[in-house]
């Protein structure tokens, strides 16, 4: 895409394409999944192959806030990473901004909201993108790429990753299959967002096409595909 940078969509999904092990925020695969039996053996593979990817992250402040970044945090050790957050609501807190800042080299707020807590943190590594009344992610994956983000993974929830993938905004799908069932309608899946229902619809499909499939240890498995657009 000429002007954007090249996106992949990197999660870590069950085998019925769920991202949590249930539909509240105190349900999660990062705190769960360790203590499940024939899962947790083979769960550091997809914690391996995130430390492979790339430089800009783009994630919501509803999973930061939902993986704990508003709690107080001792001994934050950081990353050579920049984070791009959206968060309109807003999910995160001051503390929670100030906690990212440890965390990452630079945090990029996306918002709608013109009293996001991050206006009150004055840092040098944080940058505010703000937008009026929606967000044009289009231009806002046009600006990452003006800031020098050639690549950028995304690891955001199911709603944002619908909005990005029938955008045309992801070129390649990335996906560590844990070997685990979950089920639940209200439970979040790799893509969310509004049901497709008329004929017009169907041109927001997503057709793929296969580049790898790795078979892991403890029956985990590595899909990576190129998107269609």
């Amino acid at each position: 895409m000429d002007g954007l940078p090249i996106t992949t969509l990197f999660m870590l999904v069950s085998v019925d394409g769920k991202i949590s092990t249930g539909s509240t925020d105190e349900r999660d695969f990062d705190k769960d999944l360790p203590y499940i039996k024939g899962v947790s053996e083979g769960l550091h593979q997809y914690y391996d192959l995130e430390k492979q990817t790339d430089w800009y992250s783009f994630n919501t402040g509803r999973v930061m806030a939902k993986v704990g970044w508003n709690e107080e945090k001792a001994d934050i050790k950081k990353i050579d990473v920049i984070f791009v957050i959206v968060d309109n609501k807003p999910h995160l807190t001051e503390r929670g901004v100030t906690n990212l800042l440890k965390f990452v080299s630079k945090l990029y707020i996306v918002t709608t909201n013109p009293k996001h807590p991050a206006n009150a943190v004055k840092d040098d590594d944080l940058l505010i993108i703000n937008f009026e009344d929606t967000i044009d992610f289009r231009g806002l994956f046009a600006k990452l790429k003006s800031f020098g983000a050639e690549k950028v993974t995304i690891q955001s929830g199911g709603d944002m990753n619908t909005e990005l993938m029938r955008s045309g905004l992801i070129n390649f799908v990335s996906l560590v299959v844990a070997p685990v069932m979950v089920g639940g309608r209200d439970t979040a899946s790799l893509l969310g967002g509004v049901s497709l229902e008329s004929d017009d619809d169907l041109k927001l499909l997503k057709p793929l096409e296969l580049m790898g499939a790795d078979e892991l240890d403890g029956s985990y498995l590595h899909l990576r595909y190129k998107v269609l657009n």
